[in-house]
């Protein structure tokens, strides 16, 4: 399948594209063959047709392959044909004029005597091309292919799901399950004593992480406790007549209550069940549900009654998790992975026999490279584990199980019930996320696969598509966050707004994509790069003097090389949209780098000089690690006409007031970026330039604003107001904030995150109030003043949602108020950091105050992380400490 999956999406999808392309008004000149190309896109996207509909098979027929893996190469070829001919025709210099004078007439005639020869060439390809997919097309119906499809989708040899052994499972047998059991059944009981109505437990986690095991081992506990129980599988493909009828079978019934059971319908099935349920404490589990319309189908089915009754439901989809769990008494409980503990024993246990370490010393480095890749995964282990039972107990046998991990995944039998597991977390997926999660397998273990990154590239590759108007870039990061959402991937760097920004593949998961990957050659066409990643290499600068060779290179990075020169054949990349140089020595760009008109995504290292003409690239989105500093005045100015910019992240290390006329420009480009489409502003400055203070108008799409400066402004800037309806993460430098201030940052309908730092600190106590702040989740309020803290109290339902806080406290005036803060105010607060400023104080009141928080952290319902520290910070360790936070990043939203 997944062979069709790469055909249809990775090479039938952007070719298709192309071809249309081909026959817009712009290839005009392309009259003599307009036709051939017309039926060349209708042949293949009947063929397009036909992959989708293979696409249904688990295990397609070998002449299916066969067939799929000849499209491939011819989809290919003619996807290199159109490219090179589109390459020389632009080298050429076919443009279009609406102009009639004689002029133009000459100049049009000379650049079609020089495309005579490609568009003669590309005539003669074509022909032979759609030889080549008539041939295709030929050989499908002579194999009857779609005769050989309805034999295998109707005689689909069913297997035996791994999972029903651990519905039998002796408890002895169990590993790590104690923790998270007792912690469940404790909430069942727990909630059943508090509360009648009925409630929902969704255990949510990646594909052989134990969530049956769990469920079932809640479910032995608790049933007794129940009038009547039943346990139920759903399959990706539910049948809800089977499922409903399953459960009444498991339920105590009356004399004629099954009566003609299997002349029921949907409807009379869910009408039976609630009535026979309607007065009962129930207690059902439903294991594997894939889909929310699956869980409001089945849901249906019970009543809402008084009696305390439970739905345990476990899945792999994380919004289905949540979909399940709508009501505040309702628990969605994430299942973790087994601790290097517990997994060393699981392991141990199957192959020793023993529930200690009995693996022999000479094992033990191969063992725990082996329990690295199974990344706690119970399913893993059992399997790998029964796989190394029967070999020799030698180093030699052990490494080659090791390194054969992928291979064995598909040849030993051992390992059959693991990768039945993971094929239906991949069957389960639709085509065009098929081809993106095969593409990961490109990264090496462990790595940690950065959102933007995968996002440009899988774009540049040709596996986007627009979807209903969205651009690609969105439609593409909304497949990201699906892979995350089907535990396929894990999030990693969870950012202020809840979104991960990067994210990395379990080992098992890559070992199973990197086999499927290979059986079909998925990433190993190098004819016309796309993509050429360059990260981390060296002596790369003599290599790059052809790079112009590439023509239809759109992704290009030289991240972290030792890269200090960017070769002028640069300027001859017009396909390029992003350009990496983070971590390089580049300083500037050549002198013909503003050609590349099609660049979006332009990323450097705070050292970067802006080119003079970069007004001319207004397809550029993101631009970052720009030094406003070196750059010319003209080219400050130029910034202000990219009208597309969206983030922006600009380094100035001097001041500006010691130029003027630069310092104005850069006032005026932030000025006309802000009624653009500008979303994200970082700056990083060491100078008091007070350039900000002038900023306007109101930058209406602004989301982000960092400061990373050595200015802090007067007061709050008049630009902060409610009216930035879009602001989501703001850092900001203040000399002075105030009750007011406090009330205007907390009507910020879109805020996530709010980071303040003050210098001087302020001398009135502040007050959060209980109306604002409503969706704030991090509040971290800095103060600079070797004196030091403030004064910071939380009134009931204040601030909501918010789970991290990092305040300073200052004990002299918390003493004045009896030592409140309001800490036990904050309902969802997950990690409190208090810094305590004791200067003037006894020993015996800033003992005082660490209990009074202490009290108020332990009263908090949610129980938050506490972290106490005494600060002794002057106004220049403050400053530094600021400018090194963006040493190493600092926060951005690219």
């Amino acid at each position: 399948m997944d062979a069709v999956v790469s055909v249809s999406h990775g090479a039938l999808g952007p070719l298709l594209g192309k071809l249309s392309t081909l026959l817009a008004d712009k290839y005009a000149c392309l009259k003599g063959v307009r036709r051939e190309i017309h039926s060349l896109r209708s042949e293949l996207s009947n063929m397009q047709a036909a992959l989708h509909k293979y696409a249904s098979l688990e295990d397609p027929d070998i002449q299916v392959k066969a067939w799929i893996t000849e499209l491939r190469e011819l989809a290919y070829d003619i996807e290199d044909c159109i490219d090179k001919f589109m390459h020389q025709l632009g080298a050429n210099g076919e443009q279009h004029s609406t102009s009639n004078s004689i002029k133009d007439f000459f100049r049009k005639s000379i650049q079609r005597l020089k495309t005579l020869g490609p568009r003669h060439n590309i005539a003669g390809e074509i022909e032979e091309l759609k030889a080549r997919v008539i041939s295709v097309r030929d050989q499908k119906n002579s194999y009857k292919l779609d005769d050989i499809f309805c034999s295998s989708s109707s005689n689909t040899n069913a297997s035996v799901d791994p999972r029903l052994a651990t519905l039998f499972a002796e408890e002895n047998h169990l590993v790590g399950i104690d923790g998270p059991r007792d912690e469940l059944v404790n909430w069942l009981d727990a909630e059943s004593r508090l509360i009648k109505c009925r409630k929902v437990l969704s255990i949510v986690g990646f594909g052989g992480l134990g969530k049956t095991t769990l469920a079932n081992e809640v479910y032995r506990r608790v049933k007794v406790h129940f009038d009547c129980h039943a346990f139920v599988s759903v399959s990706q493909k539910p049948d809800f007549k089977k499922i409903f009828k399953d459960i009444i079978y498991n339920m105590p019934t009356k004399d004629g209550f099954l009566k003609d059971i299997d002349t029921w319908n949907e409807k009379k099935f869910i009408e039976k069940l609630r009535e026979l349920l309607v007065d009962k404490r129930y207690l059902v589990i439903i294991d594997d549900v894939w889909s929310i319309s699956a869980w409001k189908a089945i849901t249906v089915a019970f009543p809402e009654n008084d009696c305390s009754s439970t739905i345990i439901v476990t899945t792999r989809v994380s919004d289905v998790g949540w979909s399940c769990c709508l009501n505040g008494i309702d628990c969605n409980y994430q299942m973790e992975p087994l601790s290097e503990v517990h997994s060393r024993r699981l392991f141990c246990k199957r192959i020793f026999s023993t529930n200690e370490d009995g693996c022999p010393d000479i094992l033990q480095e191969v063992s725990t490279d082996i329990l690295k890749k199974c990344g706690g995964l119970p399913l893993a282990i059992i399997s790998i584990s029964g796989l190394l039972a029967n070999r020799p107990v030698i180093k030699e046998e052990w490494e080659k199980v090791k390194e054969s991990i992928g291979f064995a995944l598909d040849k030993n039998q051992n390992l059959e019930g693991m990768k039945i597991i993971l094929s239906l977390s991949f069957n389960d997926l639709p085509n065009y996320l098929k081809t993106c999660l095969l593409y990961l397998s490109i990264f090496p273990e462990d790595f940690i696969i950065e959102r933007n990154k995968v996002v440009w590239r899988w774009i540049a590759e040709g596996f986007i598509s627009e979807d209903c108007g969205q651009k690609l870039e969105d439609v593409a990061e909304s497949y990201f966050y699906e892979l995350i959402n089907k535990s396929l991937v894990q999030p990693v760097d969870i950012g202020f707004d809840g979104k991960a920004r990067a994210c990395r593949v379990h080992d098992i998961m890559l070992e199973f994509i990197s086999s499927k990957a290979t059986e079909e050659n998925f990433l190993s066409r190098l004819e016309i790069l796309r993509v050429l990643d360059f990260h981390g290499c060296r002596g790369l600068e003599q290599y790059l003097e052809n790079i112009d060779k590439l023509f239809q290179l759109e992704y290009l990075s030289l991240r972290c090389s030792d890269i200090s020169r960017i070769p002028t054949q640069i300027a001859k990349l017009q396909n390029l949209v992003t350009l990496d140089l983070r971590r390089t020595c580049v300083e500037e760009f050549p002198t013909e780098f503003c050609r590349l008109i099609k660049l979006q995504h332009l990323l450097g290292d705070r050292m970067l000089k802006l080119p003079d003409g970069i007004g001319n690239m207004r397809n550029l989105q993101v631009l970052s690690g720009i030094n406003i500093s070196s750059s010319s005045a003209s080219a400050v100015a130029e910034l202000g006409e990219l009208t597309s910019l969206r983030d922006l992240k600009i380094c100035l290390f001097d001041e500006l007031s010691k130029c003027k006329t630069k310092e104005e420009m850069l006032l005026a480009s932030l000025c006309k970026l802000s009624s653009y489409k500008l979303q994200s502003l970082h700056i990083i400055d060491d100078s008091d330039d007070d350039y900000l203070e002038r900023w306007f108008p109101i930058p209406c799409f602004l989301r982000l604003f960092h400061m990373n400066t050595s200015y802090y402004f007067l007061q709050l800037p008049k630009w902060v107001k409610p009216s930035l309806t879009k602001m989501a993460y703001l850092n900001i430098n203040l000399r002075e904030i105030k009750e007011e201030d406090m009330k205007t940052l907390g009507d910020l309908p879109a805020l996530l995150s709010l980071e303040i730092w003050l210098k001087p600190d302020p001398k009135e106590q502040l007050t959060v109030q209980s109306t604002r702040f409503l969706f704030l989740k991090e509040f971290v309020l800095v103060c600079s003043d070797h004196n030091g803290g403030a004064y910071l109290t939380f009134e009931k339902g204040a601030m909501p949602k918010l789970e991290k806080l990092e305040i300073p406290f200052h004990v002299l005036m918390a003493e004045t108020h009896d030592f409140y803060f309001g800490i036990n105010n904050l309902q969802h607060l997950k990690e409190v950091e208090v810094r305590i400023y004791r200067v003037g104080a006894e020993d015996s009141d800033a003992e005082a105050a660490v209990a009074a928080i202490r009290s108020e952290a332990n009263a908090n319902p949610n129980h938050p992380r506490l972290a106490i520290k005494e600060a002794y910070v002057s106004n220049k360790e403050c400053d530094d400490n600021k400018n090194a936070e963006d040493q190493q990043g600092g926060v951005t939203d690219n």
